[in-house]
């Protein structure tokens, strides 16, 4: 028979023309081996043939041999693999296409609008567990360390002084009103050791990403260098 381009040209197929593959990570040919364990009408000869696929494809992922439920798993991308069509006795229960589609709740997302943005959500965490201590100095202790975490987040965020009593009357909103330093003598820590605190956690922040960047620059420097020796 002659050879003929132009037939050969037809024959060809185009990813674009092909059905989409459900997990492409298994390639086509798996596919369509699933594909004709479906078509076939002896259900030995499709027990026979799925024991078989899944042989491969734990075979493709031989990193995942000792994932807990590896073969579980395999199970599960065969039927999925093959839109719920296969049916062969499966060791594990079989996954259903309507429970694969659910669409899992909507999680609460815990306060929404903040008033005070800078505190976090932390520092109301806090608070409300000092509001259910019992008064005496432990509790005394815990609220003084909430009052100045506010301050040194307050200067982080905003301007570089903030008067103590603009944190008491924050902490007594946040603590809907239970909580009230407005009166005392209490005296937080001064601005400018709270200012030095946060730089120097920022500075080492800095340090710390500039010294892997540094690192990681330094180390293709000495594998391009031992390439070029070579």
């Amino acid at each position: 028979m002659e050879y003929n381009p132009d037939n050969a040209i037809n024959a060809l197929e185009y990813n674009s023309e092909r059905p989409k593959l459900i997990i492409p990570e298994y390639g086509r040919h798996l596919q369509k081996l699933i594909e004709q364990a479906v078509e076939l009408e002896d259900r030995d000869e499709r027990n026979k043939a799925a024991k078989y696929i899944i042989s491969v494809m734990g075979s493709l992922n031989p990193h995942l041999r000792d994932v807990p439920d590896f073969q579980h798993k395999l199970w599960d991308q065969i039927f999925i693999m093959s839109d719920f069509k296969l049916d062969v006795d499966s060791p594990y229960p079989i996954p259903s296409k309507e429970m694969l589609e659910q669409k899992p709740e909507r999680l609460a997302y815990p306060q929404n609008f903040p008033k005070y943005r800078f505190y976090g959500n932390n520092i109301t965490n806090m608070i409300e567990v000092a509001n259910k201590w019992e008064d005496g100095e432990l509790k005394t202790a815990l609220i003084m360390v909430i009052a100045n975490h506010m301050k040194k987040s307050y200067l982080s965020w905003n301007k570089d002084t903030v008067k103590d009593e603009v944190i008491f009357e924050h902490l007594l909103e946040l603590s809907g009103g239970k909580i009230n330093l407005l009166k005392t003598d209490e005296e937080l820590s001064n601005s400018t050791d709270l200012m030095r605190v946060n730089k120097k956690n920022s500075n080492k922040t800095q340090y710390t990403s500039n010294s892997k960047q540094k690192g990681h620059r330094s180390n293709n420097s000495k594998n391009q260098n031992n390439k070029n020796r070579k």
